[in-house]
């Protein structure tokens, strides 16, 4: 009997520790995605300067999971690869890589997505900064087109992932139901 509780025992402390790593697993996820939101946001609530041009105050953006699995498995690809390029060497652009991942642009008024990736810093405060010093990845941050936000990191290599959808107005969906409004779609 003493031996079934020994057992039991260790097996409960396990699944205890278990759930204890989950939860600050968990919640430095949270902090993961809170941190870069908060450092992002700062910026686009205050504008700023991006290169020689002024970027008024923009939106916040709000994290979305979609751009977060496209950003963490370019993120992947690049570590396992050792290489560093917006592009796949399977030929996939940084558009494709984001549908694939599940952010659609089929039913929204328009759509738009954008890249920032990195090499080497070892923080967030660091990543952020560097992407806010460099003009490119700068008019990614405060580009008020784009909406969401999703971040990855993987050995080093971090990505970025913009999007930004508009719905169609209640209007316009109203109309389409009833025929009045035709999409043409571009290739």
């Amino acid at each position: 009997m003493k031996r079934y509780i020994s057992i039991f025992c260790v097996v409960a402390a396990a699944f205890t520790l278990s759930l204890l790593a989950f939860r600050q697993d968990d919640e430095g996820y949270s902090s993961f995605k809170d941190r870069f939101l908060q450092l992002i946001n700062q910026t686009r609530t205050r504008g700023c300067n991006c290169g020689g041009t002024w970027y008024p105050p923009a939106p916040p953006l709000v994290w979305n999971n979609q751009l977060e699995d496209a950003a963490r498995g370019h993120a992947k690809y690049m570590a396992r690869r050792n290489y560093f390029s917006h592009d796949s060497k399977d030929g996939r652009s940084m558009t494709t890589r984001i549908v694939q991942a599940g952010y659609q642009f089929k039913g929204w008024k328009s759509f738009m997505s954008g890249e920032n990736i990195a090499f080497g810093q070892q923080t967030i405060e660091e990543v952020q900064a560097g992407w806010f010093k460099s003009e490119g990845h700068c008019k990614n941050l405060m580009n008020p087109g784009f909406k969401e936000v999703g971040v990855a990191e993987k050995d080093r290599f971090w990505v970025q992932d913009f999007g930004g959808r508009v719905p169609f107005s209640p209007e316009q969906q109203r109309l389409m139901k009833e025929g009045k409004l035709r999409l043409i779609q571009r290739d």
